[in-house]
């Protein structure tokens, strides 16, 4: 039975100075084959996190099956206000885990990532100059890759195909596009003339690749007020990146990436530039960033299908 009202009941839940929410699915089941190295992987991005992410930053780790040495280190992190949210679940799939941990929020800027990303100095700086400079931007990568121009990239083709302000420049970074490229274990994933020029977008206030990947994405949050899909039956692949991909150009808004490259791919086997690396970044937990502005904009859906049709079918 109840007896008496709950206090909390009809109350509104108070504000929070938190603009900026961070998503990582974690999946570590053991520490052998394959999994040897990425407890350590794992440790090296979340302590990069932490060093290059100011304080407004909400950080939400899922954790989506690990094992028991992976699920303490979490919580010591969690336990020392490191981590300020951990969703447990067992193994239901990459994309899956990150929906957990982005249902339930709601923050003006959302970024998934990968467990073995190592983030660097400014990655949060060089994102919001583009959301500044660039209001219909929905979603920004900050390692920049050449080969994503035609990704779910129609919606800028369509505002900006005859301006003058979007053309091939010198690639800001070949020697990123380099490492992430041995990251992913083929290193001829970029071909010479990607290495020499990427499709950029500029104005007055800032340079952007067209394009964007997707191991770790800062995505504008209303692109998450109305999800259409929330569940895949894909544990990785099979197209199941698209629940987080389509929603941004459905809703109209632009896919860039950061001119230069301010995230690395670390892959699943410990290597000593991760470590120096590591040590090299500055301590930016206590800088003070302010929240983009970000403004809404309206997508009709016969609309977006023609510019889908049209630079998919026949530009491309």
């Amino acid at each position: 039975m109840r007896i008496g009202f709950n206090p909390k009941k009809d109350k509104q839940q108070l504000p929070n100075d938190f603009f900026h929410q961070v998503v990582i699915p974690v999946y570590i089941p053991n520490q052998e084959g394959y999994f040897k190295d990425t407890f350590t992987i794992l440790q090296y991005c979340l302590e990069s996190l932490f060093r290059t992410s100011h304080s407004k930053t909400f950080i939400t780790v899922v954790n989506n099956g690990s094992c028991k040495e992976v699920v303490d280190y979490l919580q010591k992190l969690f336990n020392e206000n490191k981590i300020h949210e951990i969703v447990h679940t067992s193994n239901i799939g990459y994309v899956n885990a990150m929906l957990k941990g982005i249902v339930g929020h709601k923050f003006p800027l959302m970024t998934t990532a990968d467990a073995d990303v190592m983030f660097l100095n400014n990655w949060q700086l060089e994102s919001y100059r583009i959301f500044e400079a660039f209001p219909k931007t929905g979603a920004i990568c900050p390692s920049p890759s050449p080969k994503m121009l035609k990704f779910y990239s129609y919606n800028v083709y369509w505002d900006k195909f005859l301006s003058q302000k979007m053309i091939f420049s010198p690639t800001k970074n070949p020697n990123a596009l380099k490492a992430f490229a041995k990251s992913v274990g083929n290193e001829s994933l970029y071909k010479q003339c990607h290495l020499d020029q990427s499709l950029t977008i500029e104005n007055k206030k800032a340079k952007a690749v067209v394009g964007a990947g997707h191991y770790v994405v800062t995505y504008n949050g209303r692109i998450f007020d109305e999800l259409k899909k929330k569940h895949t039956d894909f544990v990785l692949g099979g197209g199941s990146d698209d629940l987080l991909d389509k929603p941004v150009v459905e809703k109209g808004y632009w896919r860039l990436s950061t001119e230069d490259n301010f995230t690395y791919h670390m892959g699943n086997v410990v290597e000593p530039w991760m470590e120096n690396c590591l040590k090299g970044l500055e301590d930016q937990s206590q800088m003070e960033l302010f929240c983009p502005k970000l403004k809404p904009i309206k997508e009709f859906k016969i609309f977006n299908r023609i510019k889908r049709l049209f630079f998919l079918k026949v530009l491309s």
